[in-house]
């Protein structure tokens, strides 16, 4: 079973989307395989031995030292675009206000 610790708040609508019998998600792991992330610094985080993946909640990596996961060998992506429809809703307000 991989164990996979969120470091921020992350919906239970994605969280729900792991299977559980496979997948352990807690924010409490001390020794997990992957970390969820969404604005916690990550630059002075004790990486775990087992550490195998880091997924980003948004866009950019700046909260992640991307140097020493790559020495490590540890994958880091993020989601680009999973804010979208959030983005255009305020466009929208904006306008509707401004008009």
């Amino acid at each position: 079973m991989y164990r996979i610790k969120t470091m921020n708040k992350i919906s239970p609508v994605g969280l729900n989307t792991f299977d559980a019998a496979k997948y352990d998600v807690r924010d409490d792991h001390s020794d997990e395989h992957a970390i969820l992330v969404r604005s916690a610094k990550l630059h002075d985080y004790d990486f775990p031995a087992d550490l195998l993946a880091i997924a980003r909640a948004g866009s950019g990596v700046n909260n992640i030292p991307l140097d020493r996961c790559s020495e490590k060998g540890i994958v880091v992506f993020s989601t680009p675009g999973a804010n979208a429809n959030a983005v255009k809703e305020l466009v929208l307000c904006g306008m509707l206000i401004a008009s």
